[in-house]
């Protein structure tokens, strides 16, 4: 890819990387999230701390997707509103 020599080859530059990042991002927390509840749920049916322990992990992981999902498209609003 090209050195950006102008602001908006920047902007799109750096959107364009978001947009390649969020996916990633969002792939590396669904495969913690799911080792997470297998590992609580599954590997440890009888362990009441670890089941505890699993309900937390998917709490924080429904918010962690919430503000990965509402990040990106923040991102694709700004881009689309200021350069079309």
């Amino acid at each position: 890819m090209p050195t950006p020599t102008t602001y908006s080859e920047l902007v799109k530059f750096v959107i364009d990387f978001i947009n390649i990042l969020i996916p990633a991002l969002f792939a590396i927390v669904f495969v913690y999230f799911v080792w997470k509840m297998i590992d609580a749920w599954i590997l440890n049916a009888g362990d009441e701390t670890k089941q505890t322990e699993g309900k937390q992990y998917l709490v924080s992981a429904i918010i962690a997707f919430v503000v990965m999902i509402s990040a990106w498209g923040i991102v694709a609003l700004i881009g689309r509103s200021l350069f079309g």
